[in-house]
C-alpha cells in the first residue's frame, strides 16, 4: 500500500503560481498512473488532472487546461502539479491519489484511484 503526502499549498494572489508536490512511500510510482483532485467548501471532490503510468497520457478538467500541468518524477517518486494563472475559483483542498492497478492510462474516473493523501490547502485571493 502506497502512502501519499501532499505539500505546497498556500495563500496566493490571483494570477500567481504554485507547485504542489505529492511524495510517495511504500511503493514505486513508476508503474502507476496518478491524479490530482480538489474539493472546495460545499462541493464534491473532483478531478483536476491525471497522468498515465508512463507519463505519455494526461487528462485535465476544462477549467484548468492551459494553466495547470501534471508531471511525475519516478526517480524522486513524486507527483507534481504546476499551477499558473491561479484564480479565486481554484481555491480548494488538493489531494493526490494513485491508480488502483498498474500500467493504467490517464483516467477521469475517481473510482480508478485509491490511496488518497491528506490534502493541501490552496487559497487564491482576488
Amino acid at each position: 500500500q502506497v502512502q501519499l503526502v501532499e505539500s505546497g499549498g498556500e495563500l496566493v494572489h490571483a494570477g500567481g503560481s504554485l507547485r504542489l508536490s505529492c511524495a510517495a512511500s511504500g511503493r514505486s510510482l513508476s508503474t502507476f498512473g496518478m491524479g490530482w483532485f480538489r474539493q472546495a467548501p460545499g462541493k464534491e471532490r473532483g478531478l483536476v488532472a491525471s497522468i498515465g503510468w508512463d507519463g505519455r497520457s494526461t487528462v485535465y478538467v476544462d477549467s484548468v487546461k492551459g494553466r495547470f500541468a501534471i508531471t511525475k518524477d519516478n526517480a524522486k517518486n513524486t507527483l507534481y502539479l504546476q499551477m499558473n494563472s491561479l484564480r479565486p475559483e481554484d481555491t480548494a483542498v488538493y489531494y493526490c491519489a494513485s491508480n488502483r492497478f498498474p500500467y493504467g492510462v490517464a483516467s477521469r474516473r475517481q473510482h480508478d484511484f485509491t490511496s488518497w493523501g491528506q490534502g493541501t490547502q490552496v487559497t487564491v485571493s482576488s
